[in-house]
């Protein structure tokens, strides 16, 4: 979305009497495009806001709360606006970041273009919201420990890089519980490039098809491209020539994700959905393994040698590609899946520096990684890898992360047939059909009339089970459909919290990382559905 910033409303010498702030207008295109509308209507709030030059301080951060508010609406997601119901933000660290950023550009320009009573007020604003964005994810940055270790390989791949074009000011060290992250050697600041990488650095099927693994595979039983940067880099790793060995040399011998779990980690996770999920994975890629070998080395003996072309070497080869890729788009235009030396090193946070950094600048033709919120000397910087749950985490990067993540989802296996006859969840979004819970802490709302559950899923449950609410239900009524409509979710809930009886910590003592890992994920599934039915019972107590 562009940023606008305009003058405004000018005075009788004109000169400006109030600035202008523009939020990039509502798409039509949006698939939220009417939920968020009507919730902005409801709300009185605007995407336009005149700002007087002469407002007091006070004024002016009530009239920023008012436009911060707006931008909250502007940039959800489908999952914020299933689980906001009447909540007016913050909804999560992403959205917020995108919300108080567009404003930071916004003030930047308009500082830039206006006279000196207009950009009092303006800086009053840029400032505040530099505050507010240092407060973003401050307590989820606290917990890592540098620890002490020999990085000679990483350092090398520094110098490597930045004797090819490298640009950063981050420095790699090595942190208690999460391996390898990268620390600013400076203060950072907002919109300011930590990060920038050559284009001719950056591996993908451009790359690819200037390699004898292209050129043996182009016509051969329609191997995708994506399958042939499997290949390439399993090949790859054991190439003494490769202009890319700096790379692979510090890449870990084992990834460690979901991919890789053996019996005793999968054991600890069966009865969870991510023990299924891991399982489908683990079989496609087996089979995918199968289809390609031997037929492979025995089609390209020179290319494809036996004793590189193993399945666990197959295997480290898609785990680098789900741990390490990312999506950019080219200076040619082209969105495609690549490995970026360097940024690899960049942990995952919920609460994330960098946020957007994918498209390559067609000036520079560099893939440059601005900060969306400061990041101090000595500080680790993380990356976003995107919005995932926990348990795609596991299973394809091999971590949970710390701190709240609002994409902690349990879908629920609901039918929706109410919701298509009665539009319930289509007032939601214009597509909602399905239903899910998350921890009910994330919720502002504990009592009536959602209880730390979704609107959404209220609202469809009330329909199914006949106990719809209007202007003339009477009190005792509503407490009565109310109850049998938490009593429906403890009978969905109770069972499942006993299906996860809970671990003492002998379980961990010894165990393998694998089953550690597993034992983590049941703990937050416990977490979230535990806190599902003490909400509820709590607000069964209560009536």
């Amino acid at each position: 979305m562009a940023v606008a910033a305009v003058a405004g409303k000018l005075g009788a010498g004109g000169d400006p009497v109030a600035v202008e702030v523009l939020l990039p207008p509502l798409s039509e295109a949006d698939p939220l495009h009417a939920e968020k509308k009507r919730i902005l209507e409801n709300r009185n709030l605007s995407c336009e806001i005149q700002i007087p030059v002469t407002c007091s301080a006070a004024d002016a951060l009530k009239l920023l709360d008012q436009i911060i508010e707006a931008a909250r609406v502007v940039y959800m997601d489908e999952l914020e606006l299933y689980f906001a119901g009447d909540d007016v933000g913050p909804f999560s660290a992403r959205n917020e970041l995108e919300s108080l950023n567009v404003l930071f550009k916004t003030m930047k320009k308009l500082l830039l273009t206006s006279n000196a009573a207009a950009k009092e007020v303006l800086q009053i604003l840029q400032d505040e919201i530099v505050v507010k964005l240092k407060s973003v994810g401050k307590s989820d940055d606290a917990w890592m420990v540098v620890q002490t270790q020999n990085h000679d390989a990483e350092d090398s791949l520094l110098k490597w890089g930045e004797h090819l074009g490298v640009k950063s000011i981050l420095q790699i060290a090595f942190f208690q519980g999460a391996g390898r992250g990268m620390v600013a050697s400076e203060s950072i600041g907002v919109g300011e490039i930590a990060l920038e990488i050559p284009e001719s650095l950056i591996i993908s099927d451009e790359l690819l098809c200037q390699s004898e693994v292209f050129l043996a595979l182009k016509d051969f039983n329609s191997i995708t491209s994506e399958t042939m940067l499997l290949l390439w880099s399993m090949r790859e790793r054991y190439n003494l020539a490769s202009k890319f060995k700096p790379y692979f040399d510090t890449l870990p011998a084992n990834f460690n994700t979901g991919l890789s779990f053996g019996i005793d980690g999968l054991a600890a996770l069966e009865g969870t959905l991510l023990f299924d999920e891991i399982m489908q994975a683990k079989q496609h890629l087996r089979q995918q393994y199968d289809e390609l070998f031997p037929l492979l080395c025995t089609n390209f003996p020179e290319i494809f040698r036996k004793d590189v072309c193993t399945w666990d070497n197959f295997l480290w080869a898609c785990e680098l590609w789900y741990s390490n890729s990312m999506m950019v788009v080219l200076s040619s235009g082209k969105l495609s899946t690549c490995l970026v030396p360097v940024a690899g090193l960049l942990n995952h946070s919920v609460s994330p520096h960098i946020l957007n950094y994918g498209r390559v600048d067609e000036a520079t033709k560099s893939l440059k990684f601005p900060l969306s919120r400061p990041c101090d000397a000595g500080e680790q910087c993380f990356l976003s890898y995107g919005k995932h749950p926990g348990s795609h985490l596991v299973t394809f990067y091999g971590f949970l992360p710390r701190g709240d993540n609002p994409y902690d989802v349990i879908p629920l296996d609901l039918d929706t047939s109410a919701d298509d006859e009665d539009g319930t969840a289509q007032s939601v979004t214009t597509s909602q059909t399905t239903h899910m819970v998350r921890g009910t802490w994330l919720s502002r709302s504990g009592g009536f009339p959602t209880y730390g559950l979704p609107q959404p899923l209220l609202s469809h449950l009330r329909a199914a089970l006949g106990c719809d609410i209007d202007e003339s239900t009477t009190e005792a009524d509503i407490k009565e459909n109310d109850k049998v409509v938490l009593e429906t979710i403890l009978s969905i809930f109770n069972p499942m919290l006993e299906a996860l009886p809970e671990q003492d910590d002998s379980h961990r003592e010894g165990a393998s990382w694998d089953v550690k890992l597993s034992l983590d994920y049941k703990d937050l599934q416990r977490k979230i559905i535990s806190s599902i039915v003490t909400s509820c019972t709590s607000a069964l107590e209560n009536f």
